[in-house]
C-alpha cells in the first residue's frame, strides 16, 4: 500500500468512528463535536484526492458554519442537552426506518449507474471554473440554501428571546 491509501484507511477509520459517535453521543453537544470529526475527515478524503478548493468548502461551510449555527441553536433555545430529557425508547422502531430507507437508497444506487461504463477523466475542476458553476447554473439552490440557514438562525433567536410568563 502507498502513503496515499495508508491516510485514507486512518482518516477513514476516525470519519466512521466519528460518524457512529455522532449517533450514539449522550450528549447532543458532543455529537456536534464528533460530527466535526467526521465532517473534517470528509474534507481530508477530498485533500487526498486533490481537490483542494472543495476541501477548504467544506471546513469553511460544514465544519465552521454550519456545526457552529447547530452550537449556537442549542444554547440560544435553551433545548435540553442530555439523553435523559430526549430519550423515548423507541430505538426498534427507528432501527427499522432506518434500515429499510437504507435499503431503498442502495437498490436506487445501485439502478442509476453504469457500473460496466468506462470512467471519465476530470475536467481540471479550477477554482474559477467551479466559481462560474455555482453562480451562473447553481445560483438559485446556492441562494436558497443561504437563506434557509438565515431563516434557522432568526428562528433560534426568536424562540430564545420568548418570553417565559405563565
Amino acid at each position: 500500500m502507498t502513503g496515499a491509501e495508508w491516510a485514507f484507511v486512518v482518516i477513514g477509520v476516525a470519519g466512521v468512528i466519528g460518524a457512529i459517535r455522532v449517533v450514539t453521543a449522550r450528549n447532543v453537544v458532543h455529537a456536534a463535536l464528533y460530527l466535526v470529526i467526521s465532517l473534517s475527515s470528509a474534507a481530508g478524503v477530498y485533500l487526498l484526492l486533490g481537490a483542494e478548493f472543495l476541501a477548504w468548502v467544506q471546513i469553511l461551510i460544514y465544519v465552521g458554519a454550519i456545526v457552529i449555527l447547530f452550537l449556537f441553536g442549542l444554547m440560544l433555545t435553551k433545548a435540553p442537552i442530555g439523553r435523559e430529557a430526549l430519550d423515548n425508547q423507541r430505538r426498534g422502531v427507528a432501527l427499522g426506518v432506518a434500515a429499510a430507507i437504507l435499503t431503498g437508497l442502495a437498490y436506487l444506487l445501485l439502478g442509476a449507474f453504469e457500473w460496466d461504463a468506462p470512467r471519465l477523466e476530470p475536467s481540471g475542476g479550477a477554482t474559477s471554473e467551479v466559481g462560474a458553476s455555482i453562480f451562473a447554473r447553481f445560483v438559485l439552490p446556492f441562494e436558497v440554501v443561504s437563506f434557509l440557514l438565515l431563516a434557522a438562525l432568526i428562528g433560534a433567536i426568536v424562540l430564545a428571546r420568548k418570553d417565559d410568563r405563565p
